[in-house]
């Protein structure tokens, strides 16, 4: 016997997530179901909105034509010259293609897509007070132009110009503070920095330092016979010399974040932020923790764990969706809906196959435009505009995802976040933001649609 919900979200990042909240809010009963919870514990846990408008060239489109100067400040566009970072998301929207999914969904979406997850997140992030984008050191030494950040960064602001210090760890090698200083130095950033390496809890396991870490200072544990705190502000003191604030890899608790911040602050006399990572991202982790409370508070059900391995049309309605069959411990579990959102990710999350012959949707099976030779997939420079950083379905305004007849392949079929192609996310510093509001649309037309 199928399980069933009015609405089933499939995929459990942020675009599941949101349009999972985005669908219940407008009443309708919702339920997601996803292999992996998210893949936010690889990512910064900054929320881009858009920060650059690297080309107006689709691949799809040979007339939109743009010339690009090498230098990754400067964009000319037929419209005019960007500068970049966007000051605003908002500013490069008219020069987006009108394949991207900001043209399909408009301006509003990712306002009111930041809206939702500023309510989801309360205190946790800041940024909702400014359309314009924060400017955020990463630890690759790169100023990354973001619309909402956690408020564990926000004293490290570029933006901010009182002399910083960057703190690393000699037995954390994945941050190199002395390097992290140098690239903000680079980046002509407007205030003194400097970068040092301290010795603190040498013991911990390698493969588990940086939650052990975090949990050491959470409980303030006993380090050699020191309170893991006060060992640690005893550590960087030194090194502190005339700067006002101080930066650590984002590892300063799990749990009890603002109160370790708050604890070293004191002692140091300094304003202390976090700088975000790699995985495992503790930033990325606190966010999904929050998402998921979000999910509980919206009374959306989930199950996690569990991946959808096939799907049923209705008898007679091949292109009606009555379920998904999902893998639970060696079973096969009918899950049905009366509308479906697929919100599992591009590739990296595996919602995006490939072989040397095509790129694929795994799930439904939906359209994929690509060329067909897979030589036209990508160009000769690493750091160039290949066309399969914008492969994915092509949806409609609703967020149908659009067969090769350019109609929706399932009438009560949506798709949200990476799944969806027309960007190129990771130069556009724009993948939250997609996912954000493609998320909101989805969900609201598959809420709009059961009634």
């Amino acid at each position: 016997m199928a399980i069933e919900s009015e609405v089933l979200v499939v995929g459990g990042g942020l675009a599941g997530i949101t349009s999972a909240i985005a669908a219940a809010r407008e009443g309708a009963d919702v339920r997601l179901v996803c292999h992996k919870r998210t893949s936010l514990r690889q990512a910064s846990g900054l929320i881009d909105g858009l920060g650059y408008v690297p080309s107006r060239t689709d691949p799809y489109a040979a007339d939109e034509i743009t010339q690009r100067r090498k230098d990754f400040r400067t964009v000319r566009t037929e419209r005019g010259e960007y500068m970049g970072p966007l000051v605003s998301p908002f500013d490069g929207f008219d020069d987006l293609p009108g394949s991207h999914p900001y043209s399909i969904v408009g301006p509003e979406a990712l306002r009111e897509g930041l809206a939702l997850f500023d309510e989801i997140t309360g205190d946790m992030y800041r940024g909702s007070h400014t359309e314009r984008n924060a400017l955020v050191p990463t630890f690759g030494g790169t100023i990354k132009p973001t619309a909402r950040y956690p408020s564990a960064v926000e004293a490290g602001l570029a933006s901010d110009s009182r002399p910083m210090a960057i703190i690393g760890f000699r037995s954390l090698t994945d941050f190199d503070a002395r390097m992290v200083a140098d690239s903000l130095e680079l980046a002509d950033v407007p205030f003194e920095v400097t970068g040092a390496e301290v010795e603190f809890a040498e013991a911990f396991r390698a493969d588990t330092k940086i939650t052990r870490l975090a949990k050491a200072l959470d409980h303030n544990e006993l380090i050699d016979a020191t309170p893991a705190r006060t060992a640690l502000a005893a550590a960087v003191d030194p090194h502190v010399g005339d700067a006002e604030r101080v930066g650590f890899p984002a590892l300063l608790g799990d749990d009890n974040t603002a109160e370790v911040r708050a604890d070293l602050g004191e002692r140091l006399g300094v304003d202390v932020f976090e700088i975000s990572m790699g995985p495992p991202s503790l930033l990325g982790l606190r966010l999904e923790d929050r998402l998921y409370d979000a999910l509980d508070a919206a009374g959306v059900r989930f199950v996690t764990g569990n991946p959808v391995v096939g799907y049923e049309t209705r008898a007679n309605e091949p292109h009606r969706i009555d379920a998904v069959t999902v893998s639970h411990k060696g079973r096969e579990v009918p899950y049905s809906a009366e509308q479906f959102v697929l919100a599992t990710g591009g590739f990296v999350g595996k919602g995006l196959d490939s072989d040397r012959q095509q790129v694929r949707e795994p799930v439904f099976d939906c359209y994929i435009p690509q060329p067909a030779d897979r030589y036209d997939w990508f160009v000769d420079d690493a750091f160039g505009d290949h066309p399969y950083a914008r492969f994915g379905v092509r949806p409609n305004e609703s967020m149908q995802p659009l067969g090769p007849d350019g109609e929706p392949e399932f009438e009560n079929l949506y798709a949200a976040g990476s799944v969806v192609g027309g960007a190129d996310i990771a130069r556009e510093k724009s993948a939250s933001g997609v996912s954000l509001a493609t998320a909101l649309v989805a969900g609201r037309s598959a809420a709009d649609s059961v009634r």
